[in-house]
């Protein structure tokens, strides 16, 4: 069990390896529910087979490629992300963006915790002809967040081993079901359907980089035990790499069985779905698979979700304040099953938001990264008002006026089921771009600012 909490990792026990990241970021991406999102590509927004792939490429380039810059961070501070963040934001600065990101990880366990509990139901239902039932729901939703609390809790050699077994077995199950498609999709149909509008391959694009910036917070969570030598670009391809060889086929499969079946995009449950329209001796193996991959991102969201409470002033160890989160997921989670009616609109709203909440800190975490910090790890650790990063009553005004601004922009271009900011009929808000605007405009702001003069001991840091 990894005992280390937000204390940053001392040179000595940094033994991690780059290559490692590439199953890590693919783990992150494990989940059913981007069949989904490809399926509504096709029939939501009318996207050809061609203009699919192209959304399935650019996307987890977009958002892991700024991931992987976030995760130079750990690299250097040895500290998990939200904890670097007090270099940038103050000590209690860091507060803000903390509690956002704090809420932000209820939603997307709970919605990812759901998802995993339709899966196992449904293998359930094939295999043993199992009926679905609310009770059998709220059983298989516990026994789901039950185990993602296990592995997040014995923390990250856990999850290294966890991530290769799972990128193995997913991969190995996701060709069964491309071998399938190839051999019995309508390929005539597929590859002539009509091209759709260029702006929704540009929101395409948008909503699906979305779910991956989201990582951005927690990257630095996981390079953390890496040594200081490691290469910044390697880590930056190890991301992108991860998140594309996942990603894209598994996106180009959906929108391939949507053209069969477009119910795919609208089901209220994506998983049992998926299973009726697979042969049985391969649905039962994906959806398989497909519980253990979301249950890791489950668990690496819990992981990092831990430390974030840390940061917000939880005085609990690192595994206890993982366990918090995982009762909140499993709450919301049953609430989602209950009482959601529209499940992919839900996502997908949940998405949009999401991305204009992470892009904020993004922008200017990742302008002072290329500013060329370092971490003075006494610093992270002193919360006082003594403390090296405490700047001005514990805040750093340039960060928090550009996070803010990045973050109320950001909103009034959003257009979500329960939300819709008067700049969302604009070129930038119709085509999804939001959470890009949210970048820049928090990181432009950062940039032209004067970024206030940290302790000495950031000198001493450097490699």
């Amino acid at each position: 069990m990894e005992n280390r909490g937000l204390d940053p990792v001392p040179d000595e026990e940094r033994t991690g390896r780059v290559r490692s990241l590439i199953a890590t970021w693919a783990a992150a991406n494990m989940t059913v529910l981007l069949l989904t999102v490809g399926a509504g590509l096709t029939v939501f927004d009318g996207l050809n087979f061609w203009q699919v792939l192209i959304v399935g490429t650019v996307a987890p380039v977009l958002s892991f490629g700024l991931v992987g810059l976030v995760s130079v961070a750990g690299r250097r501070g040895g500290a998990p992300g939200m904890a670097l963040s007090r270099a940038v934001f103050g000590q209690r600065g860091n507060l803000f963006p903390g509690a956002l990101v704090w809420v932000s990880r209820w939603g997307w366990e709970s919605i990812n915790a759901v998802t995993g509990s339709y899966a196992l139901l449904a293998v359930l239902d094939l295999t043993l002809g199992t009926r679905r039932s609310s009770q059998a729901a709220l059983v298989t939703l516990t026994a789901f967040v039950g185990a993602a609390f296990l592995v997040s809790g014995l923390g990250i050699r856990a999850l290294r081993v966890c991530s290769r077994v799972s990128t193995c077995l997913f991969g190995a199950a996701s060709l069964l079901v491309l071998a399938h498609l190839i051999a019995t999709s309508p390929w005539a149909s597929v590859v002539a359907r009509p091209p759709g509008e260029t702006a929704l391959v540009t929101a395409g694009i948008g909503t699906l980089a979305a779910g991956g910036i989201s990582w951005a917070p927690s990257a630095p969570d996981f390079t953390r035990y890496l040594p200081r030598s490691s290469s910044a670009v390697a880590m930056v391809g190890a991301a992108v790499g991860g998140a594309l060889v996942v990603v894209l086929p598994l996106v180009t499969m959906g929108a391939v069985m949507a053209v069969g079946s477009p119910g795919l995009a609208s089901t209220r449950d994506p998983v049992s779905f998926i299973g009726e329209l697979l042969p049985r001796w391969i649905a039962v193996p994906y959806l398989l698979t497909a519980v253990v991959g979301m249950m890791l991102i489950n668990s690496m969201s819990l992981y990092s979700a831990g430390f974030t409470a840390q940061t917000l002033g939880l005085a609990l160890p690192r595994a206890w304040a993982v366990g918090v989160n995982a009762a909140i997921s499993l709450l919301l989670g049953g609430l989602l099953m209950v009482v959601a009616e529209s499940f992919i609109g839900t996502f997908l709203s949940f998405l949009t938001l999401l991305g204009v909440t992470f892009s904020a800190w993004i922008g200017v975490f990742g302008v002072d990264l290329l500013r060329g910090r370092e971490y003075d790890t006494v610093s992270l650790m002193d919360t006082g008002p003594g403390g090296g990063y405490w700047y001005t009553a514990g805040f750093s005004g340039q960060a928090m006026g550009a996070w803010g601004a990045g973050l109320v922009v950001g909103l009034l271009l959003t257009d979500v089921e329960w939300f819709t900011g008067p700049l969302a009929s604009t070129w930038a808000g119709r085509d999804g771009l939001g959470w890009a605007v949210t970048i820049l405009v928090s990181g432009g702001i950062y940039a032209v600012l004067p970024r206030p003069a940290g302790p000495a001991g950031e000198a001493r840091q450097r490699p």
